[in-house]
């Protein structure tokens, strides 16, 4: 079995806003629009699917680990390290 590297975001996260975006901050955590509301998990599995899209990474490689119930939250991204993932996301 091989180790597949791993990283962890801090985003802040805008439920039921006009679209789905990342914006991506150089001096904060990374800021997620998603258009569901904030009710029975929707709007994490909304950043969840938006992430994995933006990262080229399946859905289940991603998961709010931290700070379900909260807009500030913490995101596991399974198979990048920190490097690729800020690269993929602009910021690299």
């Amino acid at each position: 079995m091989t180790d597949r590297p791993s990283t962890k975001l801090e985003i802040r996260v805008r439920p039921t806003a006009g679209r789905r975006e990342v914006q991506v901050r150089p001096d904060g955590p990374l800021s997620v629009m998603v258009t569901e509301a904030p009710e029975a998990g929707k709007a994490n599995a909304a950043v969840e699917a938006l992430l994995a899209r933006r990262l080229g990474v399946p859905k289940r490689d991603v998961s709010v680990i931290k700070g379900s119930k909260s807009r500030d939250k913490v995101v596991e991204v399974i198979g990048l390290d920190r490097t690729e993932a800020l690269a993929r996301l602009g910021l690299g």
